[in-house]
């Protein structure tokens, strides 16, 4: 009996550890230059203030000199692609992987400043040089580290949107999205950012914008490649490889997309949503427990074309 006491209340100290420990959570904002990711974590950060939820930003780009929000965790205080520049004789590119290696390679420096942080709830500002994500293993590595310590992480991929006009453009965004999907392995969200400068593309687009965010029947994307001028006289050899990363795309299932304008609240509330069920945010903190709030993170009935409309003319009934 005496021995049968002992484990219940180790049990049930276990127990109570488990539901007093504070789950971590985070997103990793990645995308190339230019496509509004400094803009987002400052945006979302003060979005989700607006909601009380403490957030911490966390500059993983050691040539961000340009931020638009307060840092608290910066990796220009470990090292700076400019110093490496000077050190080492590289270039931009060359540093910037060398940055990220020597990150990678002091991940406890990275842990330090996450754990002295009052905040469980992380967004990380990563360099826009894409081959971090789809060829090198050193951000894959530092967050696999950090998903393995109990940290919940997705991946927010940010595309210009403008891609959308033309088809080429759209298989090489569908292409790039696939592989750092797969290459990342962390739930993942993809973004068609720069929604509000969509309007200006319209007519430029063949299909609707549910055909390009749902990522629907991409034969028809072929067919209008195959009538244009995309290529010259190699267009049949563009075909082929134009087919065979459809194929790839559609076999795979995987990518579709949000729309993002990031000065509206209610577009930066929609993928808000989806992110928080993508690293299991609506499900883990204490703030989501309750049945409307898991809610008010499903899919609604509403079109992405409507979506988009309503976010430039808020008050449109």
């Amino acid at each position: 009996m005496e021995g049968g006491r002992c484990f219940k209340n180790r049990h049930h100290r276990r127990q109570q550890t488990l539901r007093t420990r504070k789950p971590l959570f985070g997103q990793l904002v990645i995308g190339p230059p230019g496509s509004g990711k400094t803009s987002y974590c400052s945006r979302m950060k003060t979005f989700l203030g607006k909601l009380e939820r403490e957030v911490t930003v966390v500059n993983l780009d050691p040539a961000n000199d340009n931020m638009e929000y307060e840092s608290a965790i910066d990796i220009m205080q470990l090292v700076t692609v400019q110093d490496v520049m000077e050190q080492f004789g590289l270039g931009p590119n060359g540093a910037l992987i060398y940055c990220m290696e020597f990150l990678e390679a002091n991940f406890g420096w990275l842990l330090e400043q996450l754990k002295a942080s009052s905040c469980k709830y992380f967004i990380f500002d990563c360099p826009g040089q894409v081959e971090l994500y789809t060829h090198h293993n050193a951000m894959r590595n530092i967050f696999e580290k950090l998903d393995q310590l109990g940290y919940h992480l997705c991946t927010v991929h940010l595309v210009e949107s403008h891609h959308c006009s033309e088809p080429h453009k759209f298989i090489s965004t569908l292409l790039l999205s696939l592989h750092t999907m797969l290459q990342m392995g962390l739930p993942h969200v993809n973004v068609l950012s720069k929604a509000d400068l969509l309007k200006e593309y319209e007519s430029k687009l063949a299909f609707n914008v549910e055909y390009y965010t749902e990522v629907l029947d991409l034969n028809y994307l072929l067919e209008c490649i195959e009538h244009s001028s995309i290529g010259g006289t190699n267009r049949t050899k563009y075909k082929k490889l134009d087919a065979a990363i459809v194929s790839m795309v559609e076999d795979y299932g995987l990518v579709s997309f949000h729309l993002l304008d990031s000065n509206k609240d209610e577009s930066l509330l929609r993928l808000k949503n989806a992110v928080d069920k993508a690293n299991g945010y609506v499900y883990g903190a204490g703030e989501e427990q309750n049945v409307n709030t898991l809610l008010a993170c499903a899919v609604g009935a509403e079109t992405q074309t409507e979506r988009m409309e309503r976010d430039v003319d808020p008050y449109r009934s």
